[in-house]
Order: structure tokens, then C-alpha cells, then sequence
């Protein structure tokens, strides 16, 4: 019998005026553009295009972004200013 692979299912769910939506290994995840300016004005090709590193880490290469889950839980915790 061969073990069976944990694999991490990411993807985006929704996309709204006021922010998206991601789906990770099973919990959804809302990210709201107040709090995450940098995908305001970003295509759903690119809020679409997401690479999951690490487990916690994830990466939008079309708009040099990356978060780690723990940012997007706890955004009190961080300095998300874009200039």
C-alpha cells in the first residue's frame, strides 16, 4: 500500500468589489482591498495566478505579492501600507 500524499488545494473562490476570496487546503480565506491594496485594481488573471509555497506561503508572480497565511489571518498584526 503507498501512502497517500497531503496535497494543499489552493484556489480562488469569489471575487467581489470589495475584496476575494481563497480557498486553502479546505478554510476560505477573505481578503478584503482595504486591508490588501495591491489587488484592487489587479485582473482576475493575475488575483487567479497564485503559487502556494512553503504550505503558508503564497505568491502572485504577475504582481510580485506574497502573503503568508498568518498575515492574511492576523492583518492587525502587520504593516500593510502600499505607497
Amino acid at each position: 500500500m503507498s501512502p497517500i500524499k497531503n496535497i494543499l488545494k489552493l484556489e480562488v473562490t469569489n471575487i467581489s468589489q470589495h475584496g476575494f476570496w481563497i480557498l486553502l487546503s479546505g478554510k476560505e480565506y477573505f481578503l478584503p482591498f482595504e486591508k490588501f491594496p495591491w489587488f484592487k485594481k489587479a485582473t482576475v488573471a493575475d488575483l487567479t495566478n497564485i503559487k502556494l509555497l512553503h504550505k503558508t506561503h503564497l505568491y502572485w508572480p504577475a504582481l510580485d505579492v506574497d502573503l503568508s497565511v498568518d498575515i492574511i489571518e492576523n492583518p492587525e498584526k502587520y504593516k500593510l501600507i502600499a505607497s
